[in-house]
């Protein structure tokens, strides 16, 4: 069986017995950025539900453009008040560098390699934070999820002066 018939045969099982929530809005009020690695289960690793969040996902969980465009739509369009930016362990973007990726790719991008967790996540919350019309976002969390233990590291927190 191919790759995509099981994804079709998965998709009836699915269908049929899924949960079904009605709006788009999440209940939770919360947009996860964070990393496409395969072995992040976010809904699992933050007690989150389908309908609770938003989860915008990207190589590294990085603030990009289109990150600020889903936070845009999300934050204004559909209730967001509260963000939280993932990155974790053993990411392939961590102790690389841009003219690296480039080479391995052939792709002329900004890959937004990962030095230091601590300091990508204080510079993207920092983006965020100073987007003029990202103001309904309250509050701004930046975790690591360690992807052996599972567990996560708060390391920074910004919340909008009242």
């Amino acid at each position: 069986m191919t790759q995509i018939a099981r994804l079709l045969a998965a998709n009836e099982a699915y269908a049929a017995a899924r949960a079904s929530v009605a709006d788009a809005n999440p209940t939770r009020r919360l947009a996860v950025i964070t990393c496409m690695d395969a072995r992040i289960d976010v809904f699992a690793a933050l007690g989150l539900h389908l309908g609770d969040a938003h989860v915008i996902r990207n190589a590294g969980g990085r603030v990009t453009d289109d990150v600020l465009r889903s936070l845009a739509l999300s934050s204004h369009v559909l209730g967001v008040d509260t963000a939280v930016v993932m990155q974790h362990t053993k990411c392939g973007l961590a102790g690389v560098t841009d003219e690296t990726l480039r080479q391995l790719t052939g792709a002329d991008l900004g890959f937004l390699p990962i030095d230091d967790h601590a300091a990508a996540l204080r510079s993207d919350i920092a983006i965020l934070a100073a987007t003029p019309y990202l103001t309904p976002l309250k509050v701004i969390a930046g975790f690591v999820f360690d992807v052996v233990s599972g567990e996560i590291d708060d390391i920074v927190r910004w919340e909008r002066p009242a």
